[in-house]
C-alpha cells in the first residue's frame, strides 16, 4: 500500500474537528484524500484542522452540519459533492458523553444520546450510499466505544447507543458487500481526548499502562480503509483491558 493510495478519493470525517476525528482527518489527508471536516460548533478548530491539510498539499473544506439532523446531512452531503466531489470515504465520528448515574440520568439523556450517537451514523450512512453503489466503490468506519461491550463509565445510554452503532455495522456491511462498499467500526477504550485529560487513575485499568492516543485509533481507521476484504467486524483497542 502506497503512502498515496487515497489519492482521488474524497474523505467525510463526521465530528472531526479536534480528538479523535481532527487525527483521523489527518491522517486520511496524508494518505492522499481530500477531506471534509464536519463540525457542529467548533469552527475555528475545523478550520484549523483544514488548514493543516491544506498546508500539506491535500484539499480540505469545513463543513457546518448537525449531524443528527436529516436536512443538515442532506446539506452537507450536497456541499461536500459541490467542493470536492462526492464521497467516497465516510468516518462516523460525532457523538457525546453525558456522563450521569441512574439516579440522575433522564429521558431527554437518554434520546439525546441516541440521536447524536447513532441517529447521525444511519443519517450520514444513507446519504452517501447512492454514490457509492455508483461508483462500486466505498469504505464506511464507524467509531464505536468499549462500551458497547463493557461495564463503560458513562452510563447504559451511551453502552445502548455504541451497541447499537456496531449492529447498524454489521447490519450495512451485509447488505453493501456486493456493491463494493465496506463498512466497519473501531471501537476505542479510554483515549486521550479531552474528555478523559486531567484524569490519570483511569491509566491504572489499563494492562498497557497509560491512555490510548488519537493517533492510534486513527491508524486503525486506515487499516480498515485500505482493506478490500474486511468487512462487518469491529476493531477492540483497549491496551489490553479484555485481558482482565
Amino acid at each position: 500500500m502506497t503512502q498515496q493510495h487515497l489519492n482521488g478519493r474524497v474523505a467525510l470525517v463526521t465530528g472531526g474537528s479536534r480528538g479523535i476525528g481532527a487525527a483521523i482527518a489527518l491522517a486520511l489527508a496524508k494518505s492522499g484524500a481530500a477531506v471534509a471536516v464536519n463540525y457542529r460548533e467548533r469552527a475555528a478548530d475545523a478550520e484549523a484542522v483544514a488548514d493543516q491539510i491544506t498546508a500539506a498539499g491535500s484539499r480540505a473544506m469545513t463543513v457546518r452540519a448537525d449531524v443528527s439532523e436529516s436536512a443538515d446531512v442532506t446539506r452537507m452531503i450536497a456541499e461536500v459533492t459541490a467542493s470536492l466531489g462526492p464521497v467516497d470515504i465516510l468516518v462516523n465520528n460525532a457523538g457525546i458523553a453525558i456522563v450521569r448515574d441512574l439516579d440522575h440520568l433522564t429521558e431527554e439523556d437518554f434520546d439525546r444520546t441516541m440521536l447524536v450517537n447513532l441517529k447521525s451514523a444511519f443519517l450520514c450512512t444513507q446519504a452517501i450510499i447512492p454514490s457509492m453503489r455508483a461508483r462500486k466503490w466505498g469504505r464506511i468506519v464507524n467509531i464505536s466505544s468499549g462500551a458497547a461491550r463493557g461495564a463503560g463509565a458513562i452510563g447504559p445510554h451511551y453502552n445502548a447507543s455504541k451497541a447499537g452503532m456496531e449492529g447498524l455495522t454489521r447490519g450495512y456491511a451485509a447488505r453493501l458487500v456486493k456493491d463494493g462498499i465496506t463498512v466497519n467500526a473501531v471501537a476505542p477504550s479510554l483515549i486521550e481526548t479531552d474528555m478523559m485529560r486531567g484524569r490519570p487513575e483511569l491509566a491504572q485499568r489499563i494492562p498497557l499502562g497509560r491512555l490510548g492516543q488519537a493517533d492510534e485509533v486513527a491508524q486503525a481507521v486506515m487499516m480498515l480503509v485500505g482493506n478490500a476484504y474486511m468487512t462487518g467486524q469491529t476493531v477492540a483497542m483497549s491496551g489490553g483491558m479484555a485481558f482482565n
